[in-house]
């Protein structure tokens, strides 16, 4: 466990802890062969590690996870059906480069784009599904900025839905592990496309081009890009043990590159930190006297999850404080802050949340105000408040 301080203005008790406890011994992170890379812990959102990750470069078909992800938002607010037949145009069907292989003229279901984009990095199912759910590419990378912006990528900006080379057409590695994030937590379902290994459309099967989903087990995601100009590229995120983990790696040498400059960074994060969720949202931390309600108690608890990703082994490091308004008088609104909850590591900061009501409390009769009004008076007088 850890150890927890319940702090008022005349009392701070220790109710556990180990008095011996040392950090542990972690090992410098990995110099990696890329450009720009990050490490964050996709619940905690804690950054493990990270080199060049605000530098702006160009994504290559990393783009398409935000074509994916609008494409998925669309779904999920029912303005586009995954079996919505999607004209081809002429545009789509020219594309280059990765390619779904569909045809002009023909009608493909939304499902089966998706996939394409996701598995295959269609370039032609990108920029289909843009004109299908904005008129055409253009309209839709606004849609593309206007989403980035919502999930606060901001230093990103799109110019198509591929990732095809365009003059400012660039993000950065955090915004993308940002981008990662969300889809995996927004679309979960949708996120298991990003673990398959292959697909077939028209007779013609291709394989996921993101090489550890055969290398590494714990790897269910997410994409690869490679140009010219960008390098080789992957977005990869991986689950052990509970903990999940996001890598972003740009400009590697080579396809056996990126992958292997991946995993350097995947097996740094899982042997050397560990993820703890200390908290869960409306658990009960504190229980304080009441004054003039028609309780005697009021329960505090907390408005979100406290997840910390942590070196491995330091957990009894972490020291936990709880600091308690001096007087709670009635009436209670539910979710209004009466304290705040610390975590510190080594007089380090690394969480304050806000603790609130449970639930509405309405004020005691007349006489029993009066006298919970009387006896407080007199506890000031004392200096027993």
């Amino acid at each position: 466990m850890f150890k927890l301080h319940f702090c008022s203005l005349v009392s701070i008790l220790v109710v556990s802890g180990l008095a011996n406890s040392s950090p542990a011994l972690i090992p410098s992170a990995p110099q990696l062969a890329a450009s720009s890379y990050i490490l964050v812990d996709a619940d905690s959102g804690k950054v493990i590690v990270e080199s060049n990750a605000s530098q702006r470069l160009p994504p290559a078909s990393l783009t398409k996870m935000m074509t994916g992800y609008i494409t998925s938002s669309e779904i999920a607010r029912q303005t586009i059906s995954p079996e919505d037949m999607v004209p081809i145009s002429v545009k789509a069907w020219q594309m280059s480069g990765s390619r779904m292989f569909i045809r002009e003229g023909t009608n493909v279901p939304v499902r089966e784009l998706l996939k394409g984009v996701i598995v295959q990095s269609g370039n032609d199912a990108s920029v289909a599904l843009a004109e299908f759910i904005a008129g055409d590419e253009i309209a839709f990378s606004e849609i593309m900025n206007q989403q980035a912006q919502l999930l606060g990528m901001t230093q990103t900006d799109f110019k198509n839905s591929t990732g095809w080379p365009a003059e400012g057409h660039l993000t950065t590695a955090k915004d993308l592990s940002i981008l990662a994030t969300r889809l995996i937590a927004d679309f979960p379902d949708h996120y298991t496309l990003y673990s398959q290994k292959e697909f077939t459309y028209n007779n013609i099967t291709q394989l996921n081009r993101n090489g550890l989903l055969w290398r590494d087990s714990t790897v269910d995601g997410l994409k690869t890009g490679k140009t010219e100009e960008a390098g080789y590229c992957l977005v990869a995120s991986a689950k052990k043990n509970g903990m999940r983990l996001i890598s972003v790696v740009m400009g590697a040498k080579s396809e056996r590159s990126r992958e292997q400059e991946t995993q350097k960074l995947l097996s740094y994060g899982f042997r050397y930190y560990e993820t703890h969720t200390l908290y869960e949202i409306g658990q009960v931390v504190n229980s304080s006297q009441l004054w003039a309600g028609l309780e005697k108690n009021i329960d505090l608890v907390l408005e979100q999850d406290i997840i910390l990703t942590i070196p491995r082994g330091e957990r009894d490091l972490l020291e936990v404080s709880i600091d308690v308004d001096k007087e709670i008088v009635a009436p209670i609104t539910a979710g209004q802050a009466y304290g705040v909850l610390n975590i510190k590591k080594d007089n380090e900061l690394l969480v304050q949340s806000s603790i609130v009501a449970a639930k509405d409390i309405d004020s005691a009769g007349f006489f029993l105000r009066i006298w919970d009004f009387i006896i407080l008076f007199f506890r000031g007088l004392l200096g027993l408040g």
